[in-house]
């Protein structure tokens, strides 16, 4: 009874494993199925594409780039100032609006364009009145279209400080800024930019506070949204594409903190020559013992060696090459005697070696080396001596960081290696749901249309690389595609015909048999424990073990049996492997 019980718990749970395999391949086969059908849809009907019609969102500050975009835009001429060489570079990059040449999805809808690889740009506009968000929501979002993509440079934008010094033509790397937010990739370096610059209540100095961990900028040539919201809590949360990649405080995620430390090191403070800060020291009590000898070598001869019974101690192990001819143009009275180029003895190869044998080193066992103290803790240590803290002077507490200074303006001051960045939708302002409304109108329209042409315009793959049946699949190319390909093509065929089914692909068949083998000894031995069988199980486990064998005879001329089942006319067969060659030749998702 109780062995009984346990076949059929193994029974049951070998139909329960044999369901799941194939509720996972009803799962692929449906998922397969939608996704050529999309794929089909997307490149055999043309792509509807809406026009631009300007959003009636407000805000302190919305751009579109309309027709009038050049009474708010105005390029810089002034040359780019580096602190760290004596160099200037003028900002001779243009710009143009003009609607996205890559992924276009909206007709008529224009933005910003980088024209120049390679350079400095620089363009800003000023805002109708200044942007006060002192106890308001701060909500900075635009679009970023990398058309080229990006190697180096970056896409980011500033709000500058409200200056009545402010000139647009002379906006540069050096006009003082309130916030910079948005990508910058070169290299390794790709990262969603988030500083702000504070001013110090004490001294009236501004200080660049850096986003610790900032989040990786999306690279790609389809529009991206980049949405920075700042709280009147001092939190903050960054979005890219509508999705929340990083949220914290400002008075917490920032280096240089915002507000310093209430104490700091004593500058005046040393520390004391007698200062022991010595964790351990060499035993002074220790002494070298009466046996150690610090003049043993390292490695000694090995005495038990013998000379092993085919080496060729009267073989040269370098001989003179006899096939080299000595050169014609060889003149014996200017050149000298010829003498031919050596080379390996190939006797030496076919033997243990050549020449005189000498016995191999080994490590020396009564080696020890030079002797030292063993180290002890240091009974007058002290510990790792600090400077005595004091107060700060220049300590203040800003709890409200988030009350940034007035901004007057919005600039991008960047340098990239890639042309035709684009930059549309910019919303700055103090709602968070207007600005999601113009996601909603903007980027969640464009964002589908550019994927289904993105997907349009991909490569198809020729026949030559994708397998026009299962049959044609090698395990090396990819081992988890070949079995599954061949599993779903075993329960395929078993449906209708499990003996075809065998014949066909008698791989799995043998595959199956041993797992079920494998199982039943492990529950067999979980069972009986070291105990003999007894003759009814025996019997049952022999014929089990019979099976598989069959089975794996069967995989060994799996080659010859397929062959043979494809000539024959198996229409039935053959159906099925049409089926997933069609699926199997759709386009990549």
């Amino acid at each position: 009874m109780r062995f009984n019980g346990v076949l059929t718990s193994f029974l049951y749970t070998s139909a329960a494993l044999l369901g799941s395999v194939r509720a996972d391949v009803d799962v692929d086969d449906g998922a397969e199925a939608s996704s050529t059908t999309l794929s089909e849809s997307s490149t055999s009907l043309p792509i509807e594409k809406p026009t631009f019609t300007p959003s009636k969102v407000k805000a302190p500050f919305f751009e579109q780039f309309t027709d009038d975009w050049d009474s708010r835009w105005q390029p810089s001429h002034a040359k780019k100032q580096d602190s760290k060489t004596d160099e200037d570079w003028a900002y001779v990059g243009t710009w143009s609006v003009e609607e996205p040449h890559v992924l276009k999805a909206i007709d008529g809808d224009k933005g910003l364009v980088v024209k120049n690889p390679a350079a400095h740009h620089a363009i800003s506009a000023k805002f109708d009145k200044k942007l006060d968000n002192k106890g308001k929501t701060l909500v900075v979002q635009y679009e970023v279209k990398l058309q080229n993509g990006l190697e180096c440079g970056g896409a980011y934008l500033k709000l500058l400080r409200d200056n009545k010094k402010l000139h647009a033509e002379e906006f540069s790397n050096a006009s003082p800024y309130v916030i910079m937010f948005g990508p910058d990739k070169c290299g390794a370096t790709n990262k969603v930019h988030f500083i702000f610059q504070h001013k110090n209540p004490k001294t009236g100095e501004y200080e660049e506070k850096h986003l610790k961990s900032p989040p990786m900028a999306r690279i790609t040539k389809m529009t991206s949204l980049y949405t920075l919201i700042v709280n009147p809590d001092q939190t903050y949360e960054i979005r890219v594409d509508g999705e929340k990649m990083k949220n914290g405080s400002l008075l917490e995620d920032f280096t240089p903190s915002v507000n310093p430390e209430k104490e700091i090191d004593d500058p005046n403070d040393k520390k004391p020559e007698d200062w022991v800060d010595e964790a351990r020291i060499p035993d002074p009590d220790a002494t070298k013992p009466d046996d150690w000898d610090e003049d043993a070598p390292y490695e000694i001869v090995d005495t038990e060696a013998t000379k092993p019974d085919d080496w060729l101690e009267d073989e040269p192990t370098m001989i003179p090459d006899p096939e080299a001819e000595k050169p014609e143009d060889w003149d014996d009275e200017e050149d000298g005697d010829w003498i031919p180029p050596s080379v390996p003895n190939p006797k030496c190869e076919e033997a243990s070696g050549c020449g005189k044998w000498e016995p191999p080193m080994k490590k020396n066992p009564e080696y020890k080396g030079k002797w030292s103290a063993p180290y002890i803790d240091n009974p007058a240590y002290q510990g790792v001596w600090k400077p005595k803290k004091i107060a700060n002077p220049d300590y203040f507490e800003d709890k409200t960081p988030a009350n940034f200074e007035p901004m007057g303006a919005i600039g991008f001051e960047i340098w990239t290696m890639q042309n035709d960045i684009l930059f549309d939708n910019i919303y700055i302002g103090h709602s968070i749901e207007d600005a999601e409304k113009l996601k909603s109108e903007t980027y969640d329209i464009k964002n589908p249309i550019e994927k289904a042409e993105d997907e349009a315009n991909r490569p198809k793959p020729s026949d030559d690389d994708v397998p026009k049946s299962p049959l044609d699949l090698k395990f090396l190319d990819d081992p988890v595609h070949y079995v599954r390909e061949k599993v779903q093509l075993f329960i395929e065929i078993a449906k209708n015909d499990p003996v075809e089914a065998i014949r066909f692909v008698p791989e799995v068949a043998g595959g199956i048999g041993v797992v079920a083998v494998t199982l039943l000894a492990v529950i067999l031995g979980a069972v009986f424990g070291g105990s003999k069988a007894s003759p009814e199980v025996q019997k049952a486990a022999d014929k089990v073990k019979k099976a598989a064998v069959d089975a794996k005879d069967q995989a060994t001329n799996a080659t010859e049996q397929a062959v043979d089942a494809a000539a024959s006319g198996a229409d039935k067969v053959q159906s099925e492997v049409n089926k997933r060659t069609t699926r199997s030749s759709g386009p990549a998702e």
